[in-house]
């Protein structure tokens, strides 16, 4: 066994080094060929062809030149005579909230051709389910800012107001235009 063990490698290590010649077979199958190490001719696989450089050609223009730059039209954009200077924020549309006697008149730029809805959220903690809110709907405005007043409020109570503007549209990437806003903590007076 152990003289088994040592000559099965012995005997495999000329088969490994010379390959198929070891047993007696050549490149072709049969016995005794070698194979060689120049290649057998051919045809070139390669063909250059020999001639001359094309000149380059002459570019000659007739009439007049195009413009530098198309007419351009650009997209409607908000009028221009808006008081303010409204910074929208990716995420919410800000508001401002002017407080008066047991009412709240909020004004936000307007976005796109969307309606809305605002509520005022009293503020006070309260133990257990909250009452519900009461959403006043807004049409859409065709200027810069949109107005809208919550009345029948408390005195001095605090109160956030939220705005929603659900048609607002998306960007082309699928995100979607600021649809939500909400204030400060307000007290009407």
């Amino acid at each position: 066994m152990r003289l088994l063990k040592l000559l099965l490698p012995v005997l495999a290590l000329p088969l490994a080094v010379g390959g198929c010649g070891v047993l007696g077979l050549g490149s072709a199958g049969t016995p005794g060929a070698s194979a060689s190490a120049t290649p057998a001719g051919g045809p070139n696989w390669i063909v250059v062809a020999s001639g001359s450089a094309t000149p380059t050609p002459k570019i000659g223009y007739s009439g007049s030149p195009s413009p530098a730059l198309p007419p351009v039209s650009f997209l409607p954009t908000a009028p221009s005579d808006c008081p303010d200077d409204w910074t929208v924020e990716p995420i919410l549309i800000p508001l401002e909230v002017k407080p008066g006697v047991g009412k709240l008149t909020v004004t936000w730029p307007r976005q796109y051709d969307s309606d809305y809805r605002i509520t005022a959220v009293k503020q006070p903690l309260k133990a257990g389910s909250q009452p519900p809110y009461t959403w006043q709907s807004v049409p859409p405005a065709t200027g810069c800012t949109v107005t809208a007043t919550i009345t029948g409020l408390a005195s001095g109570v605090p109160y956030v107001v939220w705005l929603d503007a659900p048609h607002t549209g998306h960007e082309r990437d699928g995100s979607r235009h600021p649809y939500s806003g909400r204030s400060d903590v307000v007290y009407p007076q």
